[in-house]
């Protein structure tokens, strides 16, 4: 057995892959990778624009579509949609094998509607429509206006991954649109056993902009602090989502079938190389958990990384270090939102470089 899979058997973590891309569809690497312990696969605008980009895999079915005289935008997205319909065959067996707790393939609406609750709306419910798939996450970002339309998405019996979350604050606001979207569901005479949610927190990240606020204090105390941030606020978010999916309002729900949204520890590649590669992995592993992970992060892991239950260890030290932050000026709020619009903006300049690439690409076909 190897690490991997020993996170799922002995530790109730679900190892998910942070990668998509055509080659490993048709030359069988997601079906090795999922033999070996991966059970689901994330996507967004960055890693779709690296695969198409990256190979010459799609060229083919684009010049089709060009032919076809598809628009550019709905090209792209068809590409998209290939793909996700594809690797949701291939994850297929293991939705159906775990009763649907695992199997789960992501992908994300635009990144340009992350500021616009109806168009996210729009967006997710034809992404839904059009990859008809029960292990099927469509990704709404955590942001003000992603969080009604995650409410609103989840009360008409949608399965959807939430992305982008850096802040307990925030986190705590996708949980109450998640279980008020089940009870509004249910209400209506909806079967809440057929929704299901992950919580994708962000963690390296966290630890980047943290560090960079603390050596710019400097002082003794903040510098001590530095690779702290991050493990620490995925532990008390950990605490938090056992409390909330505990209470009296949860088990009303789960009365009734509801399945508790996990978190996912999402940006766990080590950013800073004076940390341990495997450190966002080992340091989070407890069960009702998803650790989203790229190819170079597996095979450390899987070469020299420590299964061990630690999410819920040293939960009073991670405490104090958020309250330690505090004290040396670090607001988690602000560097959540900091992060949150980061991501947002990085996700929409990937969306238009691949569009631009595909532009270019649709002129040089079109001199032929």
């Amino acid at each position: 057995m190897t690490a991997l899979q020993r996170l799922y058997a002995e530790y109730g973590q679900s190892p998910w892959l942070d990668n998509l891309t055509r080659g490993y569809l048709r030359d069988g690497t997601l079906k090795q990778m999922v033999a070996n312990g991966i059970r689901g696969v994330t996507a967004n605008p960055t890693i779709f624009a690296k695969a198409v980009l990256g190979s010459t895999d799609y060229d083919g079915q684009f010049a089709a579509l060009t032919a076809a005289g598809v628009p550019l935008e709905d090209a792209y997205w068809q590409l998209v949609v290939d793909d996700t319909t594809a690797a949701l065959a291939v994850l297929r067996p293991v939705f159906d094998g775990s009763g649907g707790t695992d199997g789960f393939v992501s992908v994300e609406v635009a990144a340009e509607l992350a500021r616009d609750t109806q168009a996210t709306l729009v967006a997710a419910r034809a992404l839904h429509e059009r990859i008809a798939a029960p292990n099927l996450f469509v990704k709404i970002p955590a942001t003000a206006e992603g969080i009604p339309a995650i409410q609103a998405m989840t009360a008409e019996g949608h399965s959807i991954n939430i992305t982008l979350i850096f802040s307990l604050a925030r986190y705590e606001q996708v949980i109450e649109a998640y279980l008020s979207g089940l009870e509004a569901f249910a209400e209506r005479g909806g079967d809440p056993s057929r929704v299901h949610s992950v919580a994708s927190f962000f963690v390296s990240r966290v630890d980047t902009e943290v560090d960079r606020r603390l050596e710019t204090t400097g002082t003794e105390d903040a510098l001590t602090l530095r690779g702290q941030a991050a493990i620490a606020q995925a532990k008390l978010a950990y605490r938090l989502f056992r409390e909330r999916f505990a209470d009296e309002r949860w088990q009303r729900l789960a009365a009734h079938g509801a399945h508790p949204q996990r978190p996912l520890w999402a940006s766990t590649s080590t950013k800073n190389p004076a940390y341990p590669d495997t450190r966002y992995v080992d340091e989070l592993i407890g069960p009702d958990t998803v650790n989203t992970l790229p190819e170079a992060t597996i095979a450390a892991f899987n070469d020299h990384g420590t299964p061990a239950r630690t999410i819920d260890t040293a939960v009073d030290e991670a405490a104090e270090v958020m309250r330690r932050l505090a004290r040396a000026g670090v607001d988690l709020d602000d560097v959540g939102q900091t992060l949150e619009d980061g991501g947002v903006a990085a996700f929409h300049t990937s969306h238009q470089q691949v569009l631009a690439a595909l532009a270019a690409k649709a002129d040089q076909l079109s001199r032929r």
